[in-house]
């Protein structure tokens, strides 16, 4: 049995909902990994970078830490080994030459275009045990979740 803290609760991890919601995407996450990383030598952080520069290039490694939720130390792994891996490209900003930016290269493309499917499979299968009206439902829960983002 847990300690109860100062103010008389306990906390139950099992129970808590960030705690929940965090294993859960772990989950989810390593399944789809495991969908597409011995296939393309690929980890989940590369995958993630891609994912990101795949809808929207030319943004910086910062700008694609903000767009994941990644540490930036993970963020810069990860990219330096796509750089070697010549999966992306660095190169000037147009509108701000002093500031570089990233996007796939041909190869990454390429890859790229191989993985969206199985991730699009892998959702499809994670949906298909909702309803159409459950799905609308958990969009929007998961809307109100994201909107919510509550500063302690």
């Amino acid at each position: 049995m847990p300690k109860d803290d100062k103010s008389g609760t306990a906390l139950l991890l099992a129970d808590f909902l960030p705690y929940k919601l965090s294993v859960l995407s772990n989950r989810i996450s390593r399944s789809i990994a495991d969908g597409y990383e011995e296939r393309f030598q690929l980890s989940l952080a590369e995958w993630r970078v891609m994912a990101v520069l795949g809808e929207e290039p030319d943004l910086s490694a910062g700008q694609v830490a903000d767009r994941t939720a990644m540490d930036k130390v993970a963020v810069s792994r990860a990219v330096n080994k796509l750089l070697d891996a010549g999966r992306i490209e660095r190169h000037f900003a147009n509108e701000d030459r002093r500031r570089s930016v990233l996007a796939l290269s041909e190869t990454g493309y390429e890859i790229y275009r191989e993985v969206i499917p199985i991730a699009l499979g892998y959702e499809e299968k994670l949906l298909e045990q909702f309803s159409i009206k459950e799905q609308e439902q958990l969009n929007v829960l998961l809307q109100k979740l994201e909107a919510s983002q509550i500063k302690t």
